[in-house]
């Protein structure tokens, strides 16, 4: 059995200090001491998927982190993982606890996830090792883990078993409610427009030394087609997880972060507007594209038709929403977002469609996350010290 701080301290000599993750009861002595620890910085998530995402965003923005989760929501982890992580090469530290280890009783919806969890992050190729268990294994476990993250980009898994780290009061610190958040309605009711043309507005718009990130699919291309600037992270896959990297990013810097997402990808991770508002990150600006459908896969519909996203921010804590469906009133509500305390979201209706023939981009994703991050960093470099 190790004590936590001596992991957490151990992990900070290696550069990490920024911790997302949800809780199991073997972790509870980590999350404790992390919550409590003012030199590092934990972001509870409302699903393991959106703790990676949150993790690639704070290492784009210049963080080492972790990413705490039970081996039952390591599935939710594996689209991420694979396309994310893998495509963009993001690597963190992951603790996945080991329920259900075989031989170990435990709940049986472990039974299954406890025979398979060594085999499943073989399959998606993340190497891993056990969870140190004894003082002296600290520092050869985290020095394989930062070798290995440094030489291949991805991330490294410890498998914590059952008691191996002493247990560790909570101490959280008081955080205010956020303050009521206003909701705007600046729809015309008119023809909506193209994708496109929001895009190309918010170009026109956007100050130099923002950051944006656009969502998997037509978004991203069509946003590439516009224009390429090393300030764009176009995500690939890891669907739902723009507005998750947003937030990472946003937690780290001072100038502007807007997320392109859609109303598909919102969707599936809807919990991260709660996990933005409660963070609320003063930078980000979340545009939620909305034509109704699911356009890269054929044009079928999702069930955005009956969702108020704005409304759904300002209950979640953002600050500002607002509900568009023209180029006048976005304009409007993204030159206000973008010169005022956020976060903010927009919820853009469009209509379906995009342009023919529409190419991809032609820079790989590596050479896409490897010049976002150095954006990030010059931004930084720039700040008065």
């Amino acid at each position: 059995m190790i004590r936590a701080e001596d992991f957490i301290a151990a992990a900070r000599d290696g550069g990490i200090d920024f911790y997302t993750g949800v809780p199991c009861s073997y972790l509870a002595p980590l999350i404790n001491r992390v919550i409590s620890d003012p030199a590092c910085r934990y972001v509870g998530a409302t699903s393991e998927g959106e703790a990676v995402a949150i993790a690639a965003g704070a290492w784009l923005a210049g963080r080492l982190p972790a990413v705490l989760c039970q081996n039952s929501g390591l599935g939710n982890t594996v689209n991420p993982l694979t396309s994310l992580n893998h495509s963009f090469r993001i690597p963190s530290l992951l603790v996945v606890t080991w329920r259900g280890e075989p031989g170990h009783p435990d709940e049986p919806q472990h039974t299954v996830m406890g025979e398979v969890t060594h085999a499943l992050l073989d399959t998606i190729r993340i190497p891993h090792a056990g969870f140190p268990e004894q003082p002296g294994e600290i520092a050869d476990r985290l020095a394989t883990a930062g070798s290995l993250m440094r030489d291949t980009g991805l991330p490294f898994a410890l498998v914590m078993r059952k008691d191996a780290v002493g247990p560790e009061p909570l101490h959280p610190p008081a955080v205010a409610p956020p303050a009521p958040g206003r909701l705007q309605d600046l729809r015309g009711h008119g023809p909506r427009p193209a994708r496109i043309d929001v895009l190309s507005s918010a170009l026109g718009l956007l100050p130099e030394d923002a950051a944006v990130i656009a969502t998997t699919g037509k978004c991203g291309r069509e946003l590439f087609t516009l224009a390429d600037r090393e300030q764009h992270l176009y995500v690939v896959g890891s669907m739902g997880g723009a507005s998750a990297i947003g937030l990472g990013v946003a937690m780290q810097v001072a100038h502007p972060v807007v997320v392109l997402d859609g109303d598909g990808a919102a969707l599936m991770k809807l919990g991260n507007l709660a996990t933005i508002g409660a963070q609320a990150p003063e930078k980000l600006v979340h545009v939620i594209l909305d034509n109704g459908v699911h356009d890269s896969t054929g044009g079928q519909e999702t069930v955005s038709a009956t969702v108020d996203f704005a409304a759904v921010a300002v209950a979640c804590g953002y600050r500002n929403a607002v509900r568009c469906d023209d180029l006048p009133g976005f304009e409007r509500a993204f030159a206000e977002a973008l010169r005022t305390p956020g976060p903010h979201l927009l919820h853009v209706r469009i209509r379906p469609g995009s342009l023919e023939k529409l190419g991809r981009p032609t820079v790989g994703p590596v050479a896409v996350a490897e010049r976002f991050k150095a954006f990030l960093a010059a931004r930084r470099a720039a700040l008065p010290a």
